[in-house]
């Protein structure tokens, strides 16, 4: 009996270690839902290297994001979050204004296309604007936001000198790839999106049913026609990464972890994706970092753990 009872007390020790040690190989990441393709790519390819290691990504809920081992996120986060997190920047993203395709707006701006002023007076409350100056729009629109806040909208807002909250239009639940679902149901729809929500990401053209509307990119007060770069996505991200781009928003997509995290494994994933994780962007979308960006990034990231 005692020889029993020894066995199994060796067995639930070593179960109870080998649960530990499970434990320790697993890390948990959420954040903005756009990024998960992308994230459940490197996912894929670490796991060839890292067997042992269970990366999953959880759909962000109420739950404290300081419960999760690591955070992807698309705005800029407050100072106080900032003194707490170490940030991994690992790549841009870009915001593109969109309509239904079938749209009475998508007739009216399909071709000419918006400035920097028809922008501002179509897509945000403005108390302050000069109604006298503004242009005449023929066409009816609803426009179609996030209610929460959120990466895209704070990004959309900030760039033309605005919050999220003057953002006008419909604001739905839910997240960004609902605002191409809200605009594929309404014939007047319009909105703003990343390109790897209003793309086919295999065939690289913009999705059927959708017309992405052409902006003054370099900033002349008109729209020319090489500044209809939108048909197909490899064009988008050439031209973007090309040079100063006007009137599209970019913002910076990045990783973080809790400066006082134990889990070894949740920095080495960040390592990895410092180290890998370039040359999967394009393919979902999203602008590399320049050069020198990218070598800092990773310069923290090594100081860190050594």
């Amino acid at each position: 009996m005692k020889s029993f009872i020894s066995i199994l007390t060796i067995y639930f020790l070593t179960a109870i270690t080998s649960s530990a040690q499970n434990a320790e190989k697993k890390v948990v990441i959420t954040g903005v839902r756009f990024s998960y393709p992308l994230v459940e790519k490197w996912i894929e390819a670490y796991k060839v290297v890292n067997p042992d290691v269970n990366v999953v990504i959880e759909t962000r809920t109420t739950t404290d994001p300081a419960k999760y081992d690591l955070l992807i996120e698309a705005f800029d986060q407050d100072a106080n979050i900032k003194e707490s997190r170490e940030f991994l920047y690992i790549g841009r993203y870009a915001l593109l204004p969109v309509a239904n395709a079938q749209s009475a707006f998508a007739s009216e701006f399909g071709e000419k296309g918006l400035t920097n002023e028809l922008i501002k007076q179509i897509y945000f409350n403005d108390i302050y604007a000069d109604k006298k100056k503004q242009k005449e729009i023929k066409s009816q629109f609803t426009i179609y936001t996030r209610l929460q806040k959120a990466g895209a909208p704070i990004t959309f807002a900030k760039y033309f000198g605005y919050e999220q909250t003057n953002i006008k239009g419909k604001a739905i639940a839910g997240a960004d790839e609902h605002l191409v679902k809200a605009l594929l149901k309404d014939s007047t729809g319009i909105s703003y999106n990343v390109p790897g929500l209003l793309f086919d990401l295999k065939t690289r053209q913009p999705l059927a049913g959708l017309k992405i509307i052409p902006v003054d990119a370099d900033g002349n007060g008109k729209v020319s026609d090489d500044e209809r770069f939108y048909g197909t996505l490899d064009t988008v991200l050439d031209k973007i990464e090309s040079g100063q781009i006007k009137n599209i928003p970019v913002e910076f997509l990045h990783l973080s972890i809790a400066k006082n995290s134990t889990n070894e494994e949740a920095l080495k994933f960040l390592q990895w994706v410092a180290s890998n994780g370039q040359e999967t962007l394009e393919g979902f979308g999203f602008l590399k970092l320049d050069p020198k960006r990218l070598q800092a990034e990773k310069a923290k990231f090594d100081v860190a753990v050594n």
